[in-house]
C-alpha cells in the first residue's frame, strides 16, 4: 500500500509529520486528558455520576434538540442555498451576507437577541403567547437557538455544489420527459446528498456543544430546559472536576458514535454512486 501520493508540492514527510504532531497536540492530547481524569473512577462511581435524573434529562434535551435543529436546517438550508445559487434578485448579496451572521455574531449576543424577541413580552413571543405557544425558557427555545446557529453550516456546504452543478443534466432530464420532481430526486439530490450530509453533521456537532446562545433563552430549569454543557459548567464552578469530566466523556462518546454513523452513511452513499458509475 502506498501512503505517499504524487504531488506537485515537495516535502511529504515533513508535511505529514507536522500534521500528525499538530493533531496530537491540539486534538488528541486534550481528549486523552479528559479520559485519564476519569480513569481512576470505578465503573459503579462513573455510572452513578452520569445516570442521575438531572444528567439524563440534560442528555435528552441536548441531543434531542440538536437533532431536531439539524433536521430543520437540513431542509431550510437546502432551500436557502437553492435560492442563493439559482436566482438573482435585488438584495441577493445582502441576503447572502446575512447567512453568515450567526458565524460572526458572539453567541452571548445571539442568545440575548433571541430571548428579547421570543420572551413573553417580546415582539414575536407576545404574539405566540396569545396563541398559547411559549418559546423562551422552554425546550422549544433551545431548538430555536440551535437552529439559528446551525443554518450557515448547511447553506455554505450545499451552495457551492449547487452552483457547480451542470444545468445540462437538468435540461437533458426534462427533454427525456422527467417532471420537475423526478429531475430533483433522480438528478439533483444524488449530486448534492454528500454535501447535505456534511452540512447536517457540522450543524449537529455544533449544536451539541453550543452554550452561549442557549443559556439565555433556555431558562436553565433542571429536568426541563437545562443543557448538558451548562451542567458541566455548573460542576466546574462547584469544583467537582471529576463529575464534570465524567459527563463530558459521555458526551464525547455519544457525539463520536453519532458522527461516525453519519460519516459511515456518507461513505456508503459515495461508494454506491461509484459502483453505479
Amino acid at each position: 500500500m502506498r501512503f505517499k501520493q504524487p504531488s506537485v508540492l515537495p516535502g511529504f514527510n515533513l508535511a505529514f509529520g507536522y500534521t500528525i504532531v499538530y493533531l496530537c497536540l491540539i486534538v488528541l492530547l486534550p481528549l486523552s486528558a479528559l479520559v485519564i481524569k476519569t480513569a481512576h473512577l470505578t465503573l459503579a462511581e462513573f455510572w452513578s455520576i452520569v445516570t442521575t435524573d438531572r444528567v439524563l434529562a440534560s442528555y435528552k434535551l441536548t441531543f434531542g434538540a440538536s437533532l431536531i435543529a439539524a433536521v430543520i436546517n437540513l431542509f431550510a438550508g437546502l432551500l436557502v442555498a437553492w435560492v442563493l445559487a439559482r436566482y438573482r434578485f435585488p438584495g441577493s448579496r445582502i441576503v447572502d451576507a446575512l447567512v453568515d451572521l450567526p458565524f460572526a455574531l458572539p453567541t452571548a449576543v445571539a442568545g440575548i437577541a433571541l430571548t428579547t424577541i421570543y420572551a413573553p413580552n417580546g415582539w414575536v413571543g407576545s404574539v405566540l403567547s396569545d396563541l398559547g405557544i411559549k418559546v423562551a425558557f422552554t425546550p422549544l427555545g433551545v431548538v430555536v437557538a440551535l437552529t439559528f446557529i446551525g443554518l450557515p453550516f448547511v447553506v455554505r456546504t450545499v451552495q457551492p455544489v449547487l452552483e457547480d452543478l451542470e444545468h445540462e443534466l437538468e435540461e437533458a432530464a426534462a427533454c427525456l420527459g422527467a417532471s420537475r420532481l423526478q429531475t430533483f430526486c433522480k438528478v439533483i439530490l444524488p449530486a448534492i446528498l454528500p454535501a447535505l450530509l456534511t452540512g447536517f453533521t457540522l450543524a449537529f456537532a455544533r449544536a451539541i456543544g453550543e452554550y452561549g446562545s442557549v443559556i439565555f433563552i433556555a431558562g436553565n430549569i433542571p429536568l426541563v430546559s437545562e443543557i448538558t454543557p451548562l451542567l458541566i459548567i455548573g460542576k466546574l464552578e462547584q469544583y467537582d472536576y471529576v463529575g464534570a469530566t465524567a459527563i463530558a466523556c459521555v458526551m464525547l462518546a455519544l457525539s463520536f458514535v453519532l458522527i461516525f454513523v453519519i460519516n459511515l452513511i456518507q461513505w456508503w452513499h459515495g461508494r454506491r454512486l461509484g459502483m453505479r458509475k
